[in-house]
């Protein structure tokens, strides 16, 4: 075989990288992006996208890509594909270093990863190129594996060297008190600040799914998510802050489980992700403390779902200040 060279994306690779989507994942893959050449062009084109591509002579077998809103100075490291002959090779995990060097060069700060649970490669992959695991994202895209289940996503966090994004410094709950000192030791911590920049509140629907925002969780909030109808799945992304053990044991009263934590946009500070209703399965994963999550998210599914309806509101334990 063609000794595999990787080498930055060229305008005239845009059919093969997408036809190598094709090959792959057929019509199944979560970013249509890549199902029309033009718009992997214009992302690179525009800076959206950082390609990379793993070539064997002509022949596209790799691509992997950075991907940010510009400007920014964090970035994703995504949509990486490899062509079923060349896998073991370990394609994946060199085009993953490669961008994170390259990282610095385009003033990115940290880069964070999306890791698929249906098998453990790229779980291992992003261990190996220095990616910490920090949370969960149950049932969050449709399978590009043909399975039944949407596909549970496992978030990694990596901070380019000469950058930090640090924990607030407050105690923690008991539940998860080893997984949240492990995550301080990996990235630190500081002071929590007394109050952050506002960030909108937000809902959007995703399949069966419901993402809300949450920057600051109050009373009034609370009330108004106790009140949302009792079979939505919903995924909450909870400003990391002083508040945080509150913000815990009230929305626990409401049925949703803890499953991590995931950079917020920006060049500080973490989102803790809360989730309420999940598809019932089991899964293996590379990670103890995301299997421990996993788990976890498993039994208060099974434990509070029957209930969720006949629980009192959470005001009237008046537990908000």
């Amino acid at each position: 075989m063609t000794r595999l060279i990787l080498r930055p994306y060229r305008p005239s690779d845009a059919d093969a990288v997408s036809r190598l989507f094709r090959e792959v994942y057929g019509d199944l893959y979560a970013q249509p992006d890549v199902y029309l050449p033009n718009m992997i062009s214009q992302h690179n084109a525009e800076g959206r996208w950082q390609s990379i591509l793993a070539m064997d002579g002509a022949r596209v077998l790799g691509h992997a890509a950075l991907c940010r809103d510009s400007p920014s100075n964090t970035a994703e490291l995504a949509l990486t594909v490899v062509h079923p002959v060349a896998q073991g090779q370990h394609i994946a995990t060199r085009l993953g270093r490669e961008l994170l060097m390259l990282s610095g060069s385009l003033g990115i700060r940290s880069v964070s990863i999306k890791q698929v649970t249906h098998h453990p490669y790229t779980q291992r992959m992003a261990e190996n190129i220095g990616f910490h695991s920090t949370g969960l994202l149950p049932d969050y895209v449709p399978s590009p594996f043909g399975e039944s289940l949407p596909e549970t996503i496992v978030m990694g966090s990596h901070m380019i060297e000469g950058h930090t994004r640090p924990l607030p410094d407050i105690p923690w709950p008991e539940s998860c008190r080893a997984f949240m000192q492990h995550l301080c030791s990996v990235f630190g911590t500081c002071q929590d600040k007394a109050s952050r920049p506002a960030m909108p509140l937000q809902i959007k629907q995703h399949q069966h799914r419901y993402d809300i925002v949450i920057q600051h969780l109050n009373k009034d909030l609370l009330e108004q998510l106790w009140q949302l109808p009792r079979h939505w799945l919903i995924s909450a992304r909870v400003g990391l802050s002083r508040h945080f053990a509150r913000n815990l044991r009230n929305l626990s009263t409401l049925g949703f489980a803890f499953t991590g934590l995931m950079p917020a946009p920006g060049d500080n500070g973490w989102f803790a992700l809360f989730h309420r209703g999940v598809r019932s399965r089991s899964l293996n994963l590379h990670c103890a403390r995301m299997q421990q999550l996993h788990d976890e998210l498993q039994q208060n599914t099974n434990a509070t779902n029957p209930m969720i309806a006949s629980i009192h509101s959470p005001m009237d334990a008046r537990s908000v200040a």
